[in-house]
């Protein structure tokens, strides 16, 4: 993240010589709209359609950990979401949430976490691209619409969400030098 941001800064510092010069007046007294409005006497242009989404978790290695700090007297909660999501995936219809059946493992750590927590690492091999991870986005697109819109999975989603303390994710590649 850090050398995103830095990478940013650098082409920002380096466009704005020429965002000013374009900005310059140019002897001419016509003035400008807003930023977003079209000129005057113009309709307004059609908006672009947005792009999709990317994942709000998702992988860039062909492996990734999830580091779960769960609640002490949430753990039993924490599993059962496991549980449905592993269920749900090797059951969906969808192809991108079928093609996580059988890659998500999850440990619970012997020793305690930070704050009395309870560790849970997550396993995701093989992870892929684009595809989303985060538990209740991949427990949504498991549920049939009438489940969606069931009361009870809106509690059932507070639960979970609940449940965790705090969240790591790391994308990992194998050691000496295996693919």
């Amino acid at each position: 993240m850090r050398s995103f941001v830095t990478s940013v800064f650098a082409l920002a510092v380096a466009l704005a010589p020429a965002a000013a010069a374009a900005q310059g007046t140019t002897g001419s007294t016509t003035t400008q709209p807003p930023a977003g409005q079209p000129p005057a006497g113009q309709p307004p242009a059609a908006a672009a359609p947005a792009a999709p989404a990317g994942p709000k978790l998702g992988f860039k290695t062909a492996a990734g950990l999830l580091l779960v700090q769960v609640k002490a007297d949430q753990t039993a909660v924490f599993e059962e979401m496991m549980s449905k999501i592993q269920t749900g995936v090797a059951t969906s219809s969808d192809p991108d949430t079928k093609s996580q059946t059988g890659t998500w493992k999850y440990y619970k750590a012997a020793e305690p976490a930070a704050g009395g927590n309870i560790m849970y690492i997550v396993i995701i091999e093989p992870a892929k691209p684009n595809v989303e991870y985060q538990f209740l986005e991949v427990l949504n697109k498991t549920l049939t619409d009438e489940q969606k819109r069931d009361p009870a999975t809106q509690e059932m989603y507070k639960k979970y969400a609940g449940a965790i303390a705090a969240m790591n994710m790391l994308n990992v590649t194998p050691g000496g030098g295996g693919q």
